[in-house]
């Protein structure tokens, strides 16, 4: 069936919006948000970005452009002072002045008490230690996808998120695309009849570089704070910025970093927000055939998993998925459910099994997501009527722990037990054990 074309569901499209708070004065002057009307102050929400780089800077243009909403960026912070000072120019520039204070350790920015929210934008092995501490601190949190780097930082998350009270949003952005949530309503809905199976395709391949030698870190990075709780890689420039996430120390490769989008889309139409599978088997992990030392994360990957009520899904590169799929012409989400109906979703659109399931004329009594279709709009008003955002952090704990259990049972090439109600490995305490990394240095999981 052909495909529903969207107009393109770019990452840079949802990004807009953020907020909490209230903080003097009374009246904020026009001049201090650089904008022609007066904020009230109750209605004021101020955060920080934890860093700058690419995503972080995506994320910090929503919210500047919800600033009529009464958001206002007042701090950075990275570790990386170029990074750093090229997004102080930017906010600076949006607001006419010089205000926004900067800060090479996260801890700094997040003990203000006058910041209300935080966007996490660092790579995916920070998201644990700065999200719980932000939590703890009092702020709402915008993280990044996957929510955590390993499966007990993300429990570790979600817990301190409910002791404090406070608003997560995962950066999982697909969660507010019309189209998106369109497929989620068909397969809960029951449109589909029960689902059998679920494809999950991403991107294909990993990286690979050879280098002969390792430089000194430039003198305006704090390389030693980059890596933090990791365990220790020597400085290359290609493990910076877009490239850390072919080093599995800091990142997952294409699989860790897509996750969080069509995996989480697969948890969502199921409504599994707080579920996850209780089988999986690695088929392939391997590496990509180029010489290659500085990267290993891989370039072909496939995973088959089990659910508790009997429903299965595989995992895979795109090149490895099924034709079925790979026909689709891009990676995405696939549900199959009875009587030959199956349902795809991709950034570029929907294919069905039938044209009529990419037109279903919803009843009143079936079940519908939120119509807004901006993700950080959507924090910024979950913050201020204190409600679940559309991605909560229960769901993007469980949406990374499909591609942590991936990991571990191809790291170890064997097939696993899971119970997805206590997180644990059935029958191998030892398997246990691999949950949680032990950190670096000083670093601890509080």
């Amino acid at each position: 069936m052909d495909a529903k074309k969207s107009d393109g569901m770019s990452r840079r499209s949802f990004m807009k919006g953020v907020g909490v708070g209230a903080l003097a004065p009374l009246i904020i002057p026009a001049s201090a948000l650089g904008t022609k009307d007066a904020v009230a102050a109750g209605d004021r929400v101020t955060f920080g970005l934890i860093g700058c780089g690419g995503q972080g800077n995506h994320v910090i243009g929503g919210v500047l452009e919800l600033q009529r909403k009464g958001t206002q960026v007042v701090a950075l912070c990275d570790v990386n002072k170029k990074n750093l000072e090229a997004t102080k120019a930017k906010i600076d520039k949006h607001y006419g002045n010089k205000d926004c204070a900067t800060y090479t350790d996260f801890r700094e920015l997040l003990a203000r008490k006058d910041i209300d929210a935080v966007v996490i934008g660092t790579p995916d092995h920070w998201h644990t230690l700065v999200a719980i501490e932000a939590a703890k601190q009092g702020k709402d949190i915008y993280c990044e996808k996957p929510l955590s780097w390993s499966l007990g930082e993300g429990r570790a998350i979600v817990n301190a998120v409910r002791a404090n009270k406070r608003i997560l949003q995962v950066g999982s952005m697909q969660r507010s695309g019309g189209e998106f949530k369109y497929a989620c309503e068909v397969v809960r809905n029951g449109y589909l009849g029960k689902i059998s199976h679920i494809n999950v395709g991403l991107p294909n391949g990993g990286n690979a570089k050879w280098v002969d030698e390792y430089p000194a870190p430039p003198d305006y990075l704090d390389y030693d704070f980059y890596v933090g709780p990791a365990e220790w890689a020597p400085y290359h420039v290609d493990r910076l910025d877009w490239n850390w996430r072919w080093w599995m120390g800091f990142g997952g490769g294409q699989m860790m970093d897509w996750i969080g989008h069509h995996g989480d889309i697969a948890h969502m139409g199921m409504g599994w927000d707080d579920h996850g599978p209780s089988e999986i088997e690695p088929v392939l992990w391997e590496m990509s055939p180029e010489r290659n030392n500085l990267y290993n994360g891989p370039a072909k990957y496939l995973i088959n998993y089990k659910y508790e009520d009997g429903t299965t899904l595989q995992l895979g590169s795109q090149a490895e998925m099924p034709e079925v799929f790979r026909n689709c012409e891009d990676t995405g989400t696939q549900w199959f459910g009875e009587d030959g109906k199956w349902l795809y979703v991709s950034r570029k659109g929907l294919h069905a099994s039938s044209k009529d399931l990419m037109h279903i004329h919803f009843k009143d009594n079936d079940f519908r997501f939120r119509k807004e279709g901006n993700h950080v709009r959507d924090f910024l008003n979950c913050i201020r009527d204190r409600t679940d955002p559309i991605a909560p952090v229960e769901a993007g704990h469980r949406s990374a722990s499909i591609g942590h259990l991936g990991k571990i049972a191809t790291m170890l090439q064997s097939k696993l037990k899971w119970d997805p109600k206590t997180e644990k490995f059935i029958g191998n305490d030892a398997i246990n054990s691999m949950l949680t990394r032990k950190y670096r240095g000083d670093w601890k999981l509080s």
